[in-house]
């Protein structure tokens, strides 16, 4: 799934470019945490403006702040909910989105000099150049559709699309995953293979299921459906919430239905973790290797540890500190999902 050359690249590349990929590994990690306390805040849509470039600076002058200010009164957002806003109000919601969209340039700075500096050194193989160079592309394009998803909030309703959401979502996810395994294949020899093809089948299986439950816990979040239940096992008072089929064609109640939408991610991660457990209870009979066992362990205390923090945070009515570790559960599960994959061999 992910495309390098193991066999060659952990003997020939220099440790310093794992570390480096680590680094921006664990930036990207902390800009999907930001990203989350920038939504669960409501403080994404409070520039209106997109500029790469000019945008570095933050306002320095009550002329520039008042600037800010007006270009934001025009904003569905400020209509129809923040009217009762002043200026000072106004900077409370400014600076968390400020800074999510700085940090997304710094790692662009961090990840793009040193690159250059390695190619330019010979020290990466010519494969994996031409994957990091498709990486930073990648990064570029996360900007664009995190612009595309808070123009989709600056239109006419005061919240974003929660399928721009998921897209934004999903490819920081995507991005994380592939520093974490060029990362992994620079600083350490990947095991001899090891399992039975069902062994690796479900370790992919386990990987994509996590994957999918955390896109779904972006479409919660886009239709704030993590308020609508706030009760576990049952939704409403039922096992199955009422109008879970309620629009048509049915299929759409899976993407724009709150009541199907929360039930359809709470199914996902049961499922998943219960797909997890069975992984771990036969891997104690399966030929892996002593570190491939230790990923199956880990991964299964991360997972039971994420549906504790995602139900937790259900009952408490999504309180923040919760709901920010639900969202670094996610990333904790999908990390030790793709150290599993990388563990099991070539």
């Amino acid at each position: 799934m992910f495309a390098p050359s193991t066999s060659t690249a952990s003997t020939s590349i220099p440790k310093t470019v794992g570390y480096w990929l680590l680094v921006c590994c664990a930036m990207v990690a902390a800009m999907i945490l930001l990203g989350g306390a920038t939504r669960l805040t409501e403080s994404g849509l409070s520039i209106v403006n997109w500029r790469p470039v000019t945008g570095i600076l933050p306002p320095l002058s009550d002329t520039e702040w008042q600037a800010l200010f007006a270009a934001y009164k025009t904003s569905p957002e400020f209509s129809k909910v923040n009217f009762w806003m002043t200026v000072g109000d106004f900077k409370s919601i400014y600076w968390l989105e400020y800074l999510h969209r700085l940090w997304g340039r710094l790692i662009g700075v961090v990840f793009l000099l040193p690159y250059l500096w390695f190619v330019m050194r010979r020290m990466i193989p010519a494969a994996l150049t031409w994957r990091l160079g498709g990486l930073f592309m990648l990064g570029g394009a996360q900007g664009l559709v995190g612009w595309y998803m808070v123009k989709s909030g600056l239109v006419n309703e005061p919240s974003v699309s929660q399928y721009r959401l998921a897209a934004h979502l999903g490819l920081a996810f995507a991005i994380f995953g592939l520093l974490f395994w060029y990362a992994a294949v620079c600083l350490t020899f990947r095991p001899k293979r090891s399992g039975t093809g069902w062994a690796r089948m479900g370790s992919l299986i386990i990987l994509w299921a996590a994957a999918i439950t955390t896109i779904w816990g972006a479409f919660v979040a886009g239709l704030d459906a993590g308020l609508a239940y706030n009760t576990f096992p049952l939704m409403g008072g039922r096992l199955v919430p009422e109008g879970l089929l309620a629009n048509t064609p049915w299929w759409l109640n899976l993407f724009e239905n709150t009541a199907a939408v929360q039930f359809t991610h709470r199914l996902l991660a049961i499922s998943t973790v219960t797909l997890v457990l069975t992984y771990w209870v036969s891997a104690q009979r399966s030929a892996l290797s002593n570190s491939a066992q230790k990923a199956v362990t880990l991964l299964g205390v991360l997972a039971l540890c994420q549906l504790g923090l995602g139900i937790a945070t259900l009952l408490t009515e999504i309180a923040l500190p919760l709901a920010i570790l639900h969202q670094l559960g996610a990333l904790a599960v999908i990390t030790s999902a793709i150290w599993l994959r990388f563990t099991l061999g070539d």
